[in-house]
């Protein structure tokens, strides 16, 4: 007898690992290999393509420790974070650093066996009978958050996980990104904790560009390519398990249409199920019928407000300035063809789309290399965007759609109403 599933417990977005979690050789595997050779790890890839669900998948609870990052976070905040995500209640003292700073009191509480540092502010003693070094109830540090060696000390003291995870990296300013590669460096060198960095992003040297000393001791593992093969296990596993059968024509135009995105097939499925009134595992088989390329496009029309308020926001930058560089940017990406969008637009196209439709007789290359190069931040720090839509792979050199089902959005809609959307006349 099967055991019972909600159709949303399946399909759609979930809080746990799906059922029909489908292991991908060349990545889970990769992962796998990664966690044994005591290298920090960098999960990356489009957003909702499986980042979580293969860190959930494969590390038990106990064997990590979690930190999701925040956008106004500087290296001091993320390291503080680090310290209570191992157990250490943290607060503020009057005492400066050498960098003019003030220090934090980090204190574990509730038998902890280790020796007493420090004083404690209400904790607990030593037992009759027993040895203070054995028996204190809590452990106590005074240490600076912007130094790596301090977190470390804590680290070991709090007998934390070997593995640290750092969830949303990239929507970290990008200072702190590069202040944190700095110190990763250091816990490669002198800990013995690994980190499992997940970001959106798709070049592979994401880290290795802001610390250079980063190479060979980062694994870096690309989630993003589901090939359709493993589309269609997502579908007809799922299905299994609630005792259904997709049309398989249904499948195929569905995975045909979803451009690689694992979420698009889940939430299609999900929405065929509703459609055909199932809604838990059934009692008796049936089939469950579709229009793969409608319930596609019913999916990413539910962004649609969303993509609108992007474009609109991204094509303003950070400012108003003469060039306006963000919303020409914005211009190569709506006119460019749909399969140049999906593999990345490369620079070369990009200066030349710029300088020739730009109505400034000359544009500096500077000023475009300037607004690739910022184009995360931008969403991150000042338009809010989540999860980021573009990003500008340095390595590669391509402006890279990182959201997949803004890649099929964009294919349904109208290009002249898309370049007045972001305030440029169809005609130039």
């Amino acid at each position: 007898m099967l055991e019972r599933s909600t159709v949303y417990e399946v399909f759609g977005v979930s809080r746990e690992v799906p059922p029909n979690y489908v292991v991908r050789e060349k990545v889970d595997a990769a992962f796998v290999d990664a966690l044994t050779q005591n290298k920090h790890i960098v999960i990356h890839g489009s957003s909702k393509q499986g980042k979580t669900s293969l860190r959930k998948y494969t590390l038990n609870d106990e064997d990590y420790i979690i930190v999701t990052c925040s956008n106004k976070w500087a290296l001091r905040d993320l390291h503080t974070a680090i310290l209570k995500a191992a157990g250490y209640v943290v607060e503020g003292t009057t005492t400066r650093t050498t960098g003019g700073d003030f220090k934090i009191r980090a204190e574990i509480k509730g038998g902890v066996k280790v020796p007493f540092v420090g004083e404690f502010g209400g904790g607990g003693g030593a037992d009759t009978g027993h040895h203070e070094s054995e028996t204190v109830q809590g452990h106590l540090l005074e240490l600076d958050p912007n130094d790596v060696n301090d977190i470390i000390k804590g680290l070991q003291d709090a007998d934390a996980p070997k593995y640290v995870v750092l969830e949303d990296f990239h929507y970290l300013p990008e200072e702190t990104q590069k202040d944190f590669a700095v110190a990763l460096k250091a816990f490669h060198e002198s800990s013995s904790f690994s980190f499992v960095v997940v970001g959106v992003w798709l070049d592979e040297n994401r880290m290795t560009q802001y610390n250079g000393d980063l190479g060979g001791r980062v694994i870096s593992i690309n989630v993003d390519k589901w090939d359709q093969d493993h589309l269609k296990q997502v579908a007809v596993g799922g299905a299994k398990l609630l005792n259904i059968e997709f049309d398989p024509g249904f499948v195929d135009d569905l995975v045909g249409n979803a451009l690689e995105s694992v979420w698009i097939v889940q939430e299609a499925c999900k929405l065929a199920c509703e459609a055909a009134g199932v809604f838990g595992t059934q009692s008796e088989s049936r089939v469950v019928p579709g229009d793969g390329a409608a319930l596609v496009k019913q999916v990413v029309d539910s962004d649609s407000a969303r993509f609108n308020g992007f474009l609109t926001k991204f094509a303003d930058g950070f400012q108003n300035t003469r060039l306006e560089m963000y919303r020409w940017l914005l211009f190569v990406v709506v006119c460019a063809e749909p399969d140049e969008v999906e593999a990345g637009i490369p620079y070369p196209t990009i200066s030349r789309v710029v300088r020739e439709h730009h109505p400034e007789e000359k544009i500096n290359l500077g000023n475009i290399t300037q607004a690739l190069a910022s184009t995360a931040n931008l969403q991150v720090s000042h338009i809010g965007v989540k999860p980021i839509v573009l990003d500008y792979d340095q390595t590669g050199r391509r402006l890279a759609v990182v959201d997949r089902s803004f890649l099929v959005w964009l294919r349904h809609q109208d290009k002249a109403h898309l370049l007045e959307l972001i305030g440029i006349e169809a005609d130039e």
